[in-house]
């Protein structure tokens, strides 16, 4: 009974196996052992080796003054520019002024040569004098009509109707009617040929060319010899601006920006000329006509320059930083605050690998442990950090220069960090 009990454990432990067998079946547990460790490792490595680490930047939240600035381009000039012609055609005898020399209203800046107008001006005095003679010769001319008419009507009266005959009245009194037309057209004479004395006098007085305003000579494009054709038009031969310690800078203005700029505002401008000095001005003027450039819509408007040192000067290129908003004492968030978002870590998906597939994960929970909250999508917020995550805070925004925006409502306060951006670490 003993042996019958004892071979079967005996052949279950491989005693009654030969040494060799033993020794087989040691050296594939071993193996086994080896594979079974090698495989944790990997394991252990992989998961070590896919683990992400997120790195949150933050800037804080400040408390300031925020200036909402317009940028426009244009050119200076004068406040009053005027371009000096000659209305007459004629051969310019002297000129009086050059560039840059400061004239005083009513200066001669040029004379044309004027003998052929001056005979005009006499030939029109004779023919003044000319038609006042006719008009002398008409009066006494009706003078003597109306005499002989009488004579006729008293003479007749005289002789109960007998003499002179009624064809000789009615000749006389149409002899009257005429002398006194006669003197109605030598007066009409005498003011047209007055007329036209008038207009050789003035051109007379045109062949010295005035300067109209106070000013400076910005251009002078004649010569003493020159000839001036005026047939067509008036040829431009002064150009002059007024004091140029009032100037005027004319700006387009976008159409995406033309509704903030309004009168009144106040700008900054700069200068190729003077690139380290800025210049005060004043909007006075934002007008309503457009300008099309290349498919830009543009506005004009024009601000008032002081120039009390001279240094600025008509046609200068400038650019202007119109103040269209400005809010005092603040609370103010980057503009990448605002546009920040988490975003899910694709990675940790893809970490699990073979025993990701194989076995089920838990259920996907927000980084707090929490369901995740979502802001709404028309709801502005910025991420504030909690526990080193990122956790939403809704506010309110309001103006914006392009860097930071102004907060109107929301947990926030000066000093907070809120999240402008994300880094992933990858182990």
């Amino acid at each position: 009974m003993e042996n019958e009990t004892q071979i079967p454990i005996a052949s279950m432990l491989g005693l009654d196996e030969p040494v060799d067998g033993r020794k087989r079946r040691k050296r594939v547990f071993v193996y086994g052992a080896m594979v079974i460790v090698a495989t944790a490792l990997v394991v252990i490595w992989s998961l070590r080796s896919t683990a992400t680490t997120v790195q949150y930047k933050t800037e804080p939240v400040t408390r300031g003054n925020m200036v909402v600035t317009v940028t426009a381009t244009g050119n200076l000039a004068a406040t009053n520019q005027v371009d000096v012609g000659s209305e007459l055609s004629g051969i310019i005898k002297t000129v009086s002024v050059d560039y840059n020399d400061v004239v005083t209203a009513g200066q001669p800046l040029a004379r044309l040569d004027s003998a052929k107008f001056a005979a005009a001006v006499g030939k029109s005095k004779a023919e003044v004098a000319s038609a006042e003679a006719g008009y002398l010769e008409a009066v006494a001319t009706r003078k003597e009509k109306e005499k002989t008419l009488q004579r006729y009507r008293k003479t007749r009266e005289l002789t109960n109707g007998k003499m002179p005959s009624l064809e000789d009245l009615e000749k006389a009194e149409a002899d009257l009617e005429r002398a006194q037309a006669a003197i109605v057209s030598a007066s009409a004479a005498i003011d047209k040929a007055a007329a036209s004395l008038k207009a050789d006098e003035t051109d007379l007085e045109k062949t010295v060319l005035y300067s109209p305003i106070n000013g400076i000579v910005l251009s002078r494009d004649v010569e003493p010899g020159q000839t001036v054709a005026a047939s067509l038009q008036s040829p431009v031969l002064f150009t002059l601006a007024e004091d140029l310690r009032q100037m005027e800078l004319q700006v387009d203005v976008d159409e995406a920006d033309v509704g903030q700029v309004k009168e009144g505002q106040t700008a900054v401008f700069t200068v190729d000329a003077y690139p380290e000095q800025s210049f005060n001005a004043r909007i006075t003027q934002v007008r309503y006509g457009a300008e099309t450039t290349d498919g830009v819509v543009t506005y004009k408007a024009v601000l008032k320059v002081e120039n009390p040192d001279l240094i600025l000067r008509p046609g200068m290129t400038a650019t202007a930083e119109v103040t269209v908003l400005r809010i005092d004492n603040a609370v103010l968030v980057p503009n990448t605050a605002l546009r920040f978002t988490p975003q899910r870590d694709q990675k940790k998906k893809k970490s699990r690998g073979v025993i990701g597939s194989l076995l089920p994960g838990p259920p996907r929970r927000s980084p707090s442990g929490k369901a995740a909250e979502t802001p709404g999508r028309n709801q502005p917020h910025v991420w504030v950090l909690k526990d080193n995550l990122p956790s939403p805070v809704a506010v309110s925004r309001g103006a914006t220069d392009g860097v930071r925006t102004v907060i109107t409502s929301g947990d926030l306060q000066p000093g907070m960090g809120v999240v402008v951006s994300a880094v992933s670490n990858d182990g």
